[in-house]
């Protein structure tokens, strides 16, 4: 044997306890993100990290400083706030993490976030995943239009060959459609890609949810206006029942803030913190900063806060 190219033990004991490091490391950190979090835990614990959408005006921005801004974002810090003064401890230090629309139920059921509330609407479906404190606010499906196109002042007048744009795979545009086959649907891989088209022509309207959309007009002042949709027939369920009544609005969206399933100790205390928010005028202040003025200037109707714990709209 060849001594003189075998390893000394001396060299094999610090790679061997560096390996054994970095695995060990590894699986704590494994575990550390898989675990789902307790909101009021975490606020006892003084440090809480919530998910936000980075990119939607009005209601969930990262600025240029990190700073996070926003309907959402103010709801989330009030919440979280309330939380901490309810049990008497000091208020957390938040961390924000990025929350795309479908990734938010893994983020949720990984650990990588206490809660939610982004844009975050309520429904049967996710509901299986995640249990909802709210909703915090109610909106419903619009159009937004140029403010000189006088040819689209409802959503019938899409019904003649206009071209509407929305993000790819949105149930928003594809909802439209089933109503107005003559539609001309344009998708794009972002509504701030949309909005610019609308502004330079290129197509006639985009539709979500009129929150969002009034984030996106309050950026182009005096060029934008937002239009209500109602449903131009019934619409009928999956058993033949009908869902939706003609005259109906075309979509309502109840946003909630999403939390570890069955985690109702914090799904009660961010219920109760939303109603202080909401009694105390700190909701209506918060919106009409946000979003709501920026809805009135579109000529859009302001929504009625509604009801946190009521979850009687899933089946």
């Amino acid at each position: 044997m060849n001594h003189a190219t075998r390893p000394s033990s001396a060299v094999k004991r610090p790679f061997a306890a560096l390996l054994a490091a970095v695995l060990a490391s590894g699986l704590l950190a494994a575990c550390g993100s898989s675990e789902p979090r307790s909101v009021v835990n975490s606020i006892k614990s003084g440090h809480v990290v919530l998910g936000e959408k980075y990119d939607q005006p009005g209601l969930g921005v990262r600025e240029p400083d990190k700073e996070i801004t926003g309907f959402d974002a103010d709801v989330s810090r009030y919440v979280v706030n309330s939380i901490a003064r309810s049990l008497g401890v000091e208020e957390p230090e938040i961390s924000w993490k990025e929350a795309p629309s479908a990734q938010r139920e893994n983020l949720i059921a990984n650990g990588e976030v206490d809660f939610i509330a982004a844009t975050y609407s309520i429904n049967d479906s996710r509901a299986e995943r995640v249990s909802f404190g709210g909703p915090y606010l109610t909106t419903y499906q619009a159009l937004l239009v140029r403010k000189d196109d006088t040819g689209l002042e409802t959503l019938e007048d899409l019904n003649a060959g206009r071209k509407l744009c929305s993000v790819t795979g949105s149930t928003s545009a594809q909802n439209v459609q089933k109503q107005l086959p003559a539609v001309q649907l344009q998708q794009f891989d972002s509504y701030s890609s949309c909005v610019e088209a609308v502004y330079r022509e290129k197509v006639d309207a985009l539709t979500t949810d009129a929150t969002i959309l009034a984030g996106f007009a309050d950026q182009y002042p005096g060029e934008f206006e937002l239009v209500e949709m109602n449903n131009l027939e019934d619409v009928l369920d999956d058993d033949g029942s009908v869902k939706s009544e003609a005259g109906s609005p075309f979509s309502t969206e109840r946003y909630g803030i999403g939390v570890t399933k069955g985690d109702q100790e914090s799904v009660d205390a961010i219920n109760a913190a939303l109603e202080e928010m909401i009694e105390s005028g700190a909701w209506e202040e918060a919106f009409m900063r946000n979003v709501g003025n920026a809805m009135e200037a579109s000529g859009y109707p302001i929504p009625e806060p509604p009801t946190p714990g009521d979850l009687s709209f899933l089946s």
